[in-house]
């Protein structure tokens, strides 16, 4: 017999990592749910300081572990370096919390099966901040394509330029971020193409990764900062990715998921390298209709659907947990592991 848990009607939640994305993620959730910041983690005193200010009556929490152990929490928001990811992770669930965590999950498929394997345990929802499926302008491409409007996909466009690159050095360390480029920003490409496609099997893939414009052979002192990769569905589908940190993009950023189908196209796109504001588009032959136009408040909203779902049903959803698994997967793939 199933049991369903009891409805909650408020939410107490720890935040381990509270630097800026954390913090937004943070503000995000207090803003539109119905829930509380009971405990923070953060090594850096003054990231700690400016969290207070927007969680007033939080305690402040010396370790992980006095988190994991807080028996009044429902779950954590995780937002620490990738390294940490998967550990922080299973260690909060299997202390019975529901998890939010920053991208990625873990640094290989092996480690983000883990994780599930522990959500699956505990029966406690798992969630990861794939945060551009959330925006408007992602939901109308998403809602046109599922809705047969440019007939049956059979290629897909994918490019994130990131002409700064990250500015924390253990992005460039591979035991401590699992990749580079692809795993920081690819990663929600290939999420977005999957999810869109139904997740078909990928049957082939060709990578092509690069370190300062000179073919990456090994992993052993830098990562990848441009990867050209071709992935082809059991479908038949073509998916092309393209991103890279520090490339001369002439703008801050471009950032575009374009779909091809038998009866037109769509495109998620940034405007004006900004890394924030996005426009959804249709076309037709020569023509193009404007779908989604800015401003849309979508950095936090990930955050907000977690914390809203736990309120009903605080549980473990194989859907989810399996999309996370087939996407770890693919990005082993692309890096030939």
């Amino acid at each position: 017999m199933i049991t369903t848990q009891p409805t909650k009607k408020t939410l107490n939640l720890g935040f381990l990592g509270v630097g800026w994305i954390g913090r937004n993620r943070m503000e995000a959730i207090l803003q539109h749910t119905p829930a509380t910041a009971a405990a923070i983690t953060e090594p850096h005193k003054e990231n700690a300081q400016e969290a207070l200010k927007s969680a007033k009556n939080a305690t402040l929490k010396e370790t992980p572990e006095e988190m994991y152990q807080d028996g009044n929490l429902d779950g954590v928001v995780i937002a620490t370096p990738s390294a940490m990811h998967a550990q922080q992770s299973i260690e909060a669930l299997r202390s019975g919390k529901a998890v939010f965590c920053q991208k990625p999950l873990g640094r290989t498929a092996p480690e983000v099966k883990q994780v599930v394997e522990a959500s699956r345990k505990a029966d406690k929802l798992l969630a990861v901040d794939l945060s551009y499926r959330y925006t408007q302008a992602f939901k109308a491409v998403y809602d046109l394509i599922r809705n047969g409007e440019i007939g049956e996909v059979y290629a897909v466009d994918l490019v994130f330029h990131n002409a700064y690159g990250p500015d924390k050095e253990w992005f460039y360390d591979i035991k401590r971020s699992g990749g580079g480029c692809v795993m920081d920003l690819g990663i929600h490409l290939v999420d977005m193409a999957l999810w869109t496609l139904d997740f078909p099997e990928i049957n082939e893939v060709k990578s092509h990764l690069f370190h300062k414009g000179q073919k990456l052979d090994s992993f052993d002192e830098h990562v990848e900062d441009f990867a050209s990769v071709t992935m082809t569905s059991e479908k038949d589908q073509v998916i092309n990715l393209e991103c890279s940190w520090h490339v001369s993009a002439g703008k801050d950023a471009v950032i575009e998921a374009k779909f091809y189908g038998s009866k037109g196209g769509a495109a998620f796109k940034n405007i004006n390298g900004s890394f924030y504001d996005f426009t959804a588009e249709k076309y037709y032959g020569t023509q193009t209709e404007i779908l989604v136009t800015p401003p849309d408040e979508w950095s936090g909203r990930a955050g907000v659907v977690w914390a809203e779902k736990m309120l009903t049903q605080n549980r473990f959803d194989e859907t989810s947990a399996e999309e996370f698994i087939r996407t770890a997967q693919l990005i082993d793939r692309i890096y030939g592991r």
